[in-house]
């Protein structure tokens, strides 16, 4: 399956709370995320357009691959993930076996997750609202699909966040804008 993804910076989340109201998504419960990005040891994940992270989520634990992004107006990638033992010795114990196998840790990135679904079309989508520590409140849309339905899904995922009144995604990941930001501090 592949993610189909838009991401929006947003500045007045009453609004898209209306507009999630009026379409009928269903809210689902506000979840405490932290996620952990690695660095592969002989690969760069930055020229790869990869990504390796473990996300804590409450206290389940999931690891996550992420493929290159594919050139569209959309984020579109392959992502495989896993859920593994729940709680933090779980997820110290991954972390410590990573890092022994030579992947280096890179960064964390927390967030407050509000998700919501939405079925339009014999399609399920997931918007969700993210407070990311560090960088505001973004909302994203998304849905999974085969390669065969791409253009399709991700002509959906555009008109649903058109309806939503969101404009101008942004294809940088969480980790990317708070690797900018750090580097443009560290030029001042």
């Amino acid at each position: 399956m592949l993610e189909i993804e838009q991401k929006f910076q947003i500045s007045d989340k009453s609004q898209l709370l209306a507009q999630l109201e009026q379409i009928g998504a269903t809210q689902g419960s506000p979840l405490d995320q932290e996620d952990f990005y690695f660095a592969h040891p002989s690969r760069n994940f930055v020229e790869t357009d990869e990504a390796l992270r473990i996300r804590r989520i409450g206290t389940e634990n999931h690891i996550t691959y992420k493929g290159p992004k594919r050139a569209t107006v959309s984020k579109i990638r392959k992502e495989i993930e896993l859920a593994f033992e729940a709680g933090p010795a779980a997820l110290s114990q991954l972390k410590e076996m990573l890092e022994l196998l030579g992947f280096q840790p890179v960064r964390n990135v927390k967030k407050q997750r509000t998700p919501y679904s939405f079925q339009h079309n014999q399609r399920h989508f997931e918007i969700t609202i993210d407070e990311v520590e560090g960088l505001g409140t973004f909302a994203e849309v998304e849905t999974l699909a085969e390669e065969a339905e791409l253009e399709q899904s991700e002509a959906a995922v555009i008109q649903l966040a058109g309806q939503l009144g969101l404009s101008s995604s942004i294809r940088t990941s969480y980790l990317g804008m708070l690797m900018q930001q750090e580097e443009s501090h560290g030029a001042d």
